[in-house]
């Protein structure tokens, strides 16, 4: 059972808590959206769930109505009592931790492991955590995960759009990705003035382009860090006007109009 919203505030209530603004705090109180969540999922009985920023622990306990484990990583020890309370089950493991630091990670065993993510992700952590668990936790295969609209755009926006960018580009580097639906302020307590998004990602069997990673997005990073100006000046420090021919790209673009391809054989061009 999820919780309601009028479960939520007695809750609170009991453990003498409100929302902290500072840590980004706002509660899913609609269990249909909980639902939605765990059916996006598509979790299999035998899996591991990780789950980041479980607060009062309405989507862990569902998690563990349909899962083997559930690591919930919470950071706030204010919460750690009423999510014990709520997330009361053998299979619910509870560790409090900075997800942002590696020690939790030591709770995902060696490197054969598989884990899902399924989270409602703290928003003023959620892109930096999330490409830094692309690029350094392989043991995590999927993310299906709540954040803000803005960003879950970012996330799996088009070529040649305002929001396309580096985020989106580590994305399609290591994931499928879609946006699955679209979430309601009226869903969370207290009420954020955003939308939200959930987002599901599936990790490859392989990167999308063979290209060297550390070229390959340090070449971005340098380009997206002047968006606004044409590759041959924003990069006119990296790369020759025969690496754009060889690659086949036109020095006049600007970063948001290059497909990964582009980028990595942009990459490749210039590679020793």
């Amino acid at each position: 059972m999820t919780l309601t919203r009028t479960q939520v505030l007695d809750l609170l209530d009991r453990h003498g808590l409100a929302p902290s603004r500072a840590m980004g705090q706002n509660f899913v109180v609609d269990p249909n959206t909980i639902d939605a969540m765990v059916r996006a999922a598509e979790l299999a009985p035998s899996d591991s769930v990780v789950e980041i920023g479980p607060g009062l622990g309405s989507l862990t306990r569902a998690l563990a109505a349909e899962v083997d484990h559930v690591l919930a990583v919470e950071a706030d020890r204010h919460l750690l009592a009423p999510l014990a309370e709520v997330a009361d089950a053998p299979n619910i493991e509870i560790v409090h931790a900075d997800a942002t630091t590696p020690e939790w990670r030591a709770k995902l065993g060696g490197a054969e492991q598989r884990w899902a993510l399924v989270a409602n992700l703290p928003y003023n952590i959620a892109v930096p955590l999330l490409l830094d668990l692309l690029d350094n936790e392989p043991r995590i295969g999927s993310f299906t995960f709540m954040v803000q609209k803005e960003v879950a755009e970012r996330l799996v926006a088009p070529v040649g759009t305002k929001a396309y960018g580096i985020p989106t580009l580590k994305v399609a580097y290591w994931c499928e990705a879609k946006i699955v639906r679209s979430v309601p302020a009226t869903v969370f307590y207290p009420r954020p003035r955003v939308s939200s998004a959930v987002v599901r990602l599936v990790r490859l069997a392989e990167p999308a382009v063979d290209a060297d990673p550390d070229r390959l997005f340090s070449l971005i990073r340098t380009a997206f860090g002047q968006r606004r100006k044409m590759l041959r000046r924003s990069l006119a420090a990296h790369l020759s006007p025969e690496h754009f021919a060889q690659a086949a790209i036109e020095t006049t673009a600007r970063p948001e109009q290059l497909t990964l391809s582009d980028w990595a054989r942009l990459s490749s061009s210039s590679s020793p």
